[in-house]
């Protein structure tokens, strides 16, 4: 998993290089030059952090003779965004939810070469990465916002290390840890309830390769999609 560490490093430097810089932006704009008046949309800059429970959503895939059935979990997202107009704003995010799925033959006969396989239930850890471009409008108290970008899904089963064995007594088959490239996209509103406190209700949805786990099957080589409706809280600093 080196790789995801990785990926999941990189990410956070860059949000941490983006809220520095706003804060930096956000003190420097503090005093203004010569009493000159700030533009009518620097009210509405602003960085936040914030937290939220969803409800992971999968479809089921079939591919190459396989069928793919994900457990629908639920799970917590947390982000750090910064707001610098309305068409202009990024956000860094990080989820994570169990991720168990059954992997099975598909219906005869488009089974093909896998009839005879038997199904494979596998534990499994679902977390993602992301960073994505937002744009929102400041309306009082609430800012509808729209969110898109790109991110990696990284898929754990429970009993692998990169490439190990499903470590139960009627199995032994080999299974892998998968990192996707994932597109992101999603939407939602914000309610402040004070200066730094509000609350955040969105939903988010995920597009990505269906991940090949277990080795005993073949890749599907088709995309699946994962949907979070969420609420949660965010601090605004």
């Amino acid at each position: 998993m080196k790789r995801a560490h990785s990926i999941v490093v990189s990410l956070f430097a860059i949000a941490a290089v983006c809220a520095g810089s706003a804060f930096a932006d956000g003190q420097a704009s503090a005093t203004p030059a010569q009493n000159q008046a700030q533009p009518a949309s620097y009210a509405g800059r602003e960085t936040d952090m914030g937290f939220n429970f969803y409800e992971a959503m999968n479809s089921s895939t079939t591919g190459m003779g396989v069928t793919q059935k994900p457990t629908n979990s639920a799970g917590g997202m947390f982000e750090l965004r910064h707001i610098h107009s309305p068409f202009v704003g990024y956000e860094v995010t990080y989820s994570y939810n169990p991720a168990d799925q059954t992997i099975s033959p598909a219906p005869a006969p488009s089974c093909g070469v896998n009839c005879n396989t038997s199904p494979q239930k596998l534990p499994s850890k679902g977390s993602t990465v992301g960073l994505d471009w937002v744009i929102s409008a400041k309306l009082g108290a609430l800012r509808p916002f729209a969110a898109g970008g790109m991110g990696f899904f990284i898929d754990e089963p429970a009993y692998s290390a990169a490439v190990g064995q499903i470590a139960t007594p009627t199995n032994t088959n080999p299974v892998n840890d998968v990192v996707r490239p994932a597109w992101l996209y999603g939407g939602g509103v914000d309610f402040n309830i004070s200066r730094h406190i509000g609350v955040r209700a969105q939903y988010r949805a995920m597009l990505y390769k269906a991940p090949n786990l277990a080795t005993i099957f073949p890749a599907q080589g088709v995309y699946t999609q994962t949907r979070m409706p969420m609420g949660g809280i965010f601090y605004t600093f």
